[in-house]
């Protein structure tokens, strides 16, 4: 019979106990009305199944030789299982639709003679074309369309529906399109047809009457992380990487300088900052400049000490570049989404997987949080202590202004609230950390696997894994622990220290210990109002924070405060963007290792521990 074979019917399976006995009759049924006898063939596809639907399929293979099991011990998803079988299989039409014939058998034989005539390479059912009727719930109506939309948009793809489990391959396409195709779960179909049509593969879409029957929950691990990730990751291969090189890497890394340098022009007006140089000592302004560069290193260093821990030994110098770089990428995205710029980078030069890089960025961004918090807080603290009045000062120059125009009043509202919240997160997040790097366990799992039974779960669940038992093993270092937090008080304190000198270069005339006290606050104060992704790198809400607080807490009139603030800003971010454009001209990180990975590691490059 297998010779005769000319079409394969897969059906894939999963806890199917209670409908596949029906579906393989009903498939067999409709086979038999429009092909000729011992043409065709049905395989179950029964993936890891933990209830009755194995025992079954054996039953239904061994009584019909039409019929064929193929058993997984484990969750391969369905992408995976659909390949197995599809390999396996005798016939030169493949040929796949769900176990729920949730689509109307009737347009079953369109569905195969598409192919099976040579017309077209592919066919698939569609349950957006008008035509026929598709009666959708409306919460996942919603999501279908939005993930249809984003297909077409980001991938490029003309048809209207990627999803609907009825579609058709010729054998040959099939196996040209198999080795492309990197996905193993949900998004296999759709990945399929997009590789299908950009490939040349003539692609046949027709609609069918659709009824909703199995699952139809909004799913978050498959829908967000499962099949938006690999939208994004499908995106970046075909939109991207053709044309990702180092000479065109190192292009977008100037751009993003110039564009850094660019917004921070659009959301402060350059005459008033170069008015309020022209009013400052320009000496004091280098001065505090070239205080400021120092910090950079003992990023880097921190950093280094963060990797370390986790067994990826680096060059300080490296990662300072790296550092400079992601700083200035947060200069362009708003709520400091630079950073994944940074994670780049290191997955690039030096293979540290994305998992760690991420972990390592998120154990710093917290000490830098929390550091800030403390600064600001026990600044707070000293003041009500000391000076309660200059706390009602605040308030009345939060409710009633201070000489700012409405909108910097308002702005500057905003980012103190924020910081407040900021800050108390910070604090949270710390303490989420110590406790759970005192214990073995990580529950990412059990809460995935709680909150989805789908087949991205293990996907989704690994790769959280990684990323929380990253962080733990830098918070159960105590030495590392305390390095890092002494590093993170030093670059706050060299920060601060700019502050003051750009004071100085304003003349102001204030006690060098309510200076310095109202400078910590400033500056802790506006660096958790950047947090808020209102603007790129903070600008606007640093200033208005920064204004307000002096005005409030010093007898340092607003002109004078909003002037200290865009060049003590301005200041920062110049020593930034130039620190990046350097950065990414000796880095030269093409686009294309991240995602690839570089054949070998280069010389120097970091290499996990093996202790």
């Amino acid at each position: 019979m297998a010779s005769a074979v000319e079409v394969s019917v897969v059906l894939p399976a999963y806890n199917e106990e209670a409908t596949i006995e029906s579906t393989v009759e009903v498939t067999l049924d409709t086979l038999e009305s429009f092909l000729p006898a011992g043409t065709f063939e049905v395989i179950i596809a029964e993936d890891g199944c933990d209830d009755r639907t194995p025992e079954i399929a054996d039953r239904l293979a061994a009584a019909d030789e039409r019929v064929s099991h193929y058993h997984s011990d484990e969750r391969l998803g369905r992408g995976e299982a659909l390949n197995r079988a599809f390999e396996s299989a005798a016939g030169d039409t493949l040929v796949y639709f769900d176990t729920d014939l949730a689509t109307d058998m009737s347009h079953l034989e369109e569905l195969i003679e598409s192919v099976r005539s040579g017309e077209y390479d592919l066919a698939t059912g569609s349950r957006w074309m008008p035509g026929e009727e598709a009666d959708r719930p409306a919460k996942r109506a919603i999501s279908s369309r939005g993930f249809n939309m984003l297909v077409r948009t980001l991938l490029g793809s003309d048809l209207q529906d990627h999803q609907a489990g009825f579609k058709a391959f010729s054998r040959a396409a099939f196996q040209a399109l198999r080795p492309a195709v990197k996905d193993s779960h949900w998004f296999w179909d759709t990945e399929m047809l997009v590789k299908a049509q950009r490939r040349g593969f003539t692609v046949k879409e027709f609609a069918v009457n659709w009824t909703p029957k199995g699952d139809s929950k909004v799913d978050l691990v498959r829908d967000v992380f499962g099949m938006g990730s690999q939208i994004l990751r499908t995106a970046w291969e075909i939109r991207i990487r053709p044309y990702a090189n180092r000479r065109t890497g190192m292009v977008a890394g100037l751009l993003l300088s110039v564009l850094a340098i660019g917004l921070m022009f659009f959301y402060l007006d350059p005459r008033d900052v170069l008015q309020e140089m022209a009013r400052a000592d320009l000496g004091l302004v280098a001065a505090a400049a070239l205080v400021y560069v120092f910090s950079w290193p003992l990023r880097g260093w921190r950093y280094a000490d963060i990797l370390g821990s986790l067994g990826y030994r680096e060059r300080v110098g490296f990662l300072t570049g790296a550092v400079f770089i992601s700083q200035t990428g947060n200069l362009v995205f708003p709520a400091r989404a630079g950073d994944a710029v940074r994670a780049y980078v290191v997955k690039a030069r030096r293979q540290v997987p994305y998992t760690s890089g991420f972990a390592s960025l998120a154990v710093e961004r917290v000490f830098d949080l929390l550091t800030i918090t403390i600064l600001a807080g026990g600044v707070l603290l000293g003041v009500v202590t000391l000076a309660p009045e200059r706390v009602v000062a605040l308030s009345q120059a939060l409710t009633e202004g201070t000489g700012l125009s409405g909108g910097q009043q308002e702005s500057a509202r905003t980012a103190i609230a924020v910081a407040a919240v900021v800050g108390i997160g910070a604090i949270g997040a710390v303490i989420a950390i110590v406790l759970s790097a005192r214990s073995d366990r990580n529950r990412i799992r059990r809460i995935v696997n709680w909150a989805s039974e789908d087949s991205y779960v293990e996907l989704v669940a690994t790769t959280l894994e990684g990323f929380v038992g990253d962080v733990q093993r830098v918070a159960a270092e105590p030495a590392t622990f305390a390095r890092v937090g002494v590093a993170s008080l030093a670059i706050w304190a060299i920060d601060v220290l700019t502050a003051i000198l750009v004071f100085q270069a304003f003349g102001v005339e204030v006690p060098l210990g309510l200076l310095v006290a109202v400078s910590f606050f400033a500056v802790s104060v506006g660096n958790l109002a950047k947090v808020l992704p209102l603007s790129p790198g903070g600008i606007g809400l640093y200033e208005a924070a920064f204004t307000v607080l002096v005005v409030a807490l010093t007898t340092i009139g607003p002109p004078t405060a909003l002037g200290v603030a865009i060049v003590d800003h301005a200041v920062k971010n110049a020593v930034t963007v130039l620190g990046g454009a350097v950065s990414m001209v000796v880095l030269n990180v093409s686009l294309t290792e991240a995602i690839d990975g570089p054949g070998e590691i280069e010389e120097g490059s970091s290499r996990p521990d093996q202790t």
